[in-house]
């Protein structure tokens, strides 16, 4: 059955911390880069829907320790609300960001619909409280805040704590594997974690198998796929905030990916990270977006 598409701009740079050289993060461009290179022309969504976001700043809020936490709390409950408010039943959700920090409005609405499961597929885990940020970015915290890790005011909104249970997620491709600490905390928890040759060993059609097997197997409600392009390799992906050299290549994304948006359980996918300025001229973005549709169009190369 072919499903119908709604795509969802969520144009957030909040919840990164900008370099030295940077006015703002770029990646709020990200919706309107994609466009420019026919990616809703491609899709042809049936509805289109998107949230404005603040101004860039970067106030620390002392009582969570995470940049600009008021801000992204007000943002991702409108989000949450724009989600529900436009909800079909059956349709499929392209989450356009911004930063990896639209994960928590996506994660409310998902919470407010039922169980659901995720599928995290990025350079990095983002698992980890405040207190070991270097950064203080909810963009590098978001799958602790989702799971109820860090302070209450990002993991508790509206009483919602947890919006995903840590054995409902697979958390896939990350490559910081060097810092015992980081990773640490995702080995300690209850999620199903797959870093970079994990991965690799366990095959990318096979990792997909098993989530979709864990997902029937438990009777979940859907699921929901996280995005991050920085788990592409350096050399295809170099747009991103945090660059890592190892990663996948798109014949792996297409692997991992296709599977899981073909399956009727498959809520959306949000992408997330691509930041246009450090991408003159589109050269990455150009096979980035051709990929891209092929994978949730269905299509060969």
């Amino acid at each position: 059955m072919k499903r119908d598409i709604i795509i969802f701009e969520f144009p957030l740079n909040l919840g990164l911390k900008k370099k030295e050289h940077e006015t703002e993060p770029g990646v709020r461009k990200l919706p309107d880069w994609l466009r420019q290179f026919d990616f809703h022309k491609e899709i042809n969504p049936n509805a289109f829907f998107r949230l404005e976001a603040p101004e860039y700043k970067m106030e620390l809020d002392e009582e969570s320790g995470v940049l600009n936490a008021d801000e992204i709390i007000s943002y991702a409950q409108k989000q949450a609300d724009l989600i529900l408010n436009n909800h079909q039943k059956d349709a499929l959700y392209i989450m356009l960001g911004g930063d990896c920090s639209i994960l928590i409005g996506s994660a409310l609405a998902l919470k407010k619909l039922g169980n659901f499961g995720l599928f995290y597929l990025d350079g990095h885990t983002d698992f980890i409280p405040p207190n070991l940020s270097s950064t203080a970015a909810a963009a590098g915290m978001d799958l602790a805040i989702i799971t109820g890790t860090g302070h209450e005011k990002l993991t508790n909104i509206q009483g919602l704590k947890p919006y995903f249970s840590e054995e409902n997620i697979f958390c896939a491709g990350n490559a910081e594997t060097d810092d015992e600490e980081y990773v640490e905390q995702i080995v300690q928890s209850d999620i199903h974690y797959f870093d970079l040759p994990h991965l690799r060993k366990n095959g990318f059609g096979k990792t997909a198998a098993d989530f979709l097997k864990m997902v029937k197997e438990k009777s979940l409600d859907g699921f929901f796929i996280h995005f991050d392009v920085d788990v592409l390799k350096d050399e295809l992906m170099p747009a991103v905030d945090s660059r890592m050299e190892a990663g996948i290549d798109y014949e792996n994304l297409r692997e991992i990916l296709m599977p899981l948006i073909q399956s009727p359980l498959c809520f959306g996918i949000e992408i997330t990270i691509l930041d246009p300025d450090y991408d003159e001229g589109g050269i990455y973005t150009k096979p980035f977006v051709k990929n891209l549709i092929q994978i949730i169009k269905n299509k060969e190369d």
